[in-house]
């Protein structure tokens, strides 16, 4: 199996917060999981590409990256971490 190039990582990421919505949350690996199948060997490499797309998004304002609950700046946070969209006012 290949590795999903980065705009298809990107619109997962993108569709899954849609789908969530406002105010909801996810885990990375759940995008990860939808793209490399619920096997460790298929999602668990592509952790990285979806850090790196939802860093980018998060850049251009499209999504909030959250560390136990609180928004954190995209460059520089370690751990456990959840994707969700901007709150919009």
């Amino acid at each position: 199996m290949s590795t999903p190039d980065a705009d298809v990582i990107r619109t997962q990421v993108m569709q899954m917060a849609a789908d969530r919505g406002a105010g909801k949350t996810f885990c990375p690996s759940e995008v990860a999981r939808a793209l490399g199948g619920a096997h460790p060997d298929g999602w668990g490499p592509l952790m990285i590409p979806v850090r790196r797309a939802a860093v980018a998004l998060a850049d251009e304002g499209l999504l909030i990256v959250y560390r136990k609950g609180k928004p954190v700046d995209p460059h520089n946070f370690k751990g456990v971490y959840r994707l969700g969209l901007p709150y919009s006012e």
